[in-house]
């Protein structure tokens, strides 16, 4: 079992989980993780349902409207067309009537595409939940194994510096006591002259 259906998925059941793509706050964890295909793929799929919503949404207006329209149309026609006198206004009200069917079939189809569009969207965006925290959680292990790798050594420089600065200590010691003994046993005279000798040397 992999670590979304085993640990993720159950975490996440019966939860209502907020849109997504629609946070900003989702899109700037990807600037920490970087995103990948199956993220992109479900990123996809789950804005084309909630653009195929909003168009479902807006058509139904739309629709509404018209139809208001062509029933305003059928009120305003129908004492001449039922008189018989008035062909156009017969004419006019069957069309309107046609176009009203063709509107309730129209309404219905963005009536059952909005009633089975949220479980999609639902369905699309849990998807897309549970690849994000797999992929967060796999940063968050990766990062953490790179702290840890860090702290060890780390902690490695810090002994070796502090072995090294003691060992400094300990030759700056052992030079200033060389010095005397040789400043002592051979005199200031012969240890300048011998100290300007070996800096050109070195020089």
């Amino acid at each position: 079992m992999s670590k979304t259906e085993d640990v993720f998925a159950p975490a996440i059941k019966g939860k209502k989980i907020p849109i997504l793509t629609l946070d900003n706050k989702w899109h700037q964890l990807f600037t920490q993780t970087g995103t990948n295909k199956q993220i992109l793929k479900l990123e996809e799929e789950l804005n084309g349902l909630l653009k195929k919503q909003g168009g479902a949404g807006q058509d139904m207006k739309k629709i509404k409207k018209l139809k208001k329209k062509l029933m305003d149309e059928i009120v305003e026609y129908a004492d001449d067309a039922a008189s018989g006198r008035d062909k156009k206004a017969e004419k006019k009200l069957e069309e309107n009537k046609r176009l009203i069917n063709e509107c309730n079939e129209k309404l219905d189809e963005c009536e059952e595409l909005l009633a089975v569009l949220p479980r999609q969207i639902d369905k699309v965006n849990k998807q897309l939940m549970l690849k994000t925290m797999e992929v967060c959680y796999d940063t968050l292990k990766e990062n953490k194994e790179e702290i840890d790798r860090t702290t060890v050594w780390i902690e490695q420089v810090r002994t070796e510096l502090k072995e090294r600065l003691i060992r400094k200590q300990e030759q700056e010691m052992m030079n200033q006591e060389l010095y005397a003994y040789m400043h002592d046993i051979f005199g200031a005279d012969v240890i300048d002259m011998f100290d300007m000798q070996y800096l050109k040397k070195n020089e």
